[in-house]
């Protein structure tokens, strides 16, 4: 199992054009076989910060993931243009 946690900012004023493309990116990535969580959060206080947290099979998944015509154009494509990717962390789960 291989954890991907990534927090992103929306820039001012364009916080529900990226919930929208987030909202594209989660139904898909969804569908792909070695995708077992994926979640996007926002902040309760702070609604320009958006939260991802990814559960995939392995890391050829994740790789797949990151290959994936949903991806390159949703989160390479159109994301950057309305918020910027302010950390991301890879996990792997203990036991």
């Amino acid at each position: 199992m291989v954890v991907l946690a990534v927090t992103w900012m929306a820039k001012v004023g364009h916080e529900n054009e990226v919930a929208a493309i987030f909202s594209k990116l989660t139904e898909a990535s969804r569908t792909e076989p070695g995708c077992v969580m994926y979640q996007v959060h926002r902040h309760k206080t702070e609604p320009r910060r958006f939260f991802i947290y990814e559960q995939y099979k392995d890391d050829g998944a994740l790789e797949a993931h990151r290959a994936a015509p949903h991806f390159l154009q949703h989160a390479r494509k159109e994301l950057p243009k309305f918020a910027e990717r302010t950390e991301g962390h890879l996990y792997e789960p203990l036991g």
